[in-house]
């Protein structure tokens, strides 16, 4: 393969970018933060990526430590990628770059993709506790990991098992939550959140 671009500075940002600044490359790792996942699903939830270009970045992730390949058994039998440790330590610098860039988000836009669990990130900033929380948006389902020490903070579709708390709501109202216009427990108490499950975690949101 041939060298990686660098900026050849002697600054921690700069080195960080040598890895990570190409385009997508973060993107990838907001997929991956999910845990593993084929190409072909890493392909359709990056609409506008080409094969090429993904197939190149995950090279470069393998190559520079932050993501591995390996190959499920059957009945599965199929390869997926996974992030490293090293590359799930990316997890607070999306979660401050999503912070940063919320308030240009505005109004999706006609050409705009969206896929659920990429509400997940700024969800976890506004949840507070430990417990698996399933959520249901008009996009589809995902579930995040509150607390989660290790594997992944997030996944797209159900939780696997009975989650501690399930929350339901549209999308205008977890875009507000996101963007820190709206908490939780405002969202909860105007019914805009519906919060199911028997837990304490459920309960907590219940009542807060």
């Amino acid at each position: 393969m041939p060298p990686r671009r660098r900026y050849d500075q002697y600054c921690s940002a700069a080195r960080a970018l040598d890895l990570v600044g190409d385009r997508w490359t973060l993107l990838i790792v907001r997929e991956l933060l999910a845990g593993p996942r084929r190409y072909t699903d890493l392909h359709a939830d990056l609409p506008g990526v080409s094969t090429d270009v993904l197939a190149s970045r995950l090279k470069d992730m393998e190559r520079d430590g932050l993501a591995t390949r390996r190959r499920l058994p059957p009945p599965a039998a199929a390869n997926v990628y996974e992030l490293t440790p090293h590359g799930a330590r990316l997890l607070p610098v999306l979660q401050a770059l999503g912070e940063w860039g919320q308030a240009g988000l505005g109004e999706r836009r006609p050409t705009d993709a969206v896929r659920a669990h990429w509400f997940a990130l700024p969800l976890l900033r506004s949840l507070a506790g430990e417990g698996v929380v399933e959520v249901t948006l008009e996009e589809g389902t995902f579930h995040l990991r509150l607390g989660a020490l290790d594997g992944p903070a997030y996944g797209d579709g159900p939780a696997p098992g009975e989650p501690d708390a399930h929350l339901a709501m549209d999308t205008a109202t977890c875009t507000a939550v996101g963007r820190g216009e709206l908490s939780v427990p405002d969202a909860v108490r105007a019914r805009r959140i519906t919060v199911t499950g028997d837990g304490p975690l459920a309960r907590s949101l219940r009542e807060e």
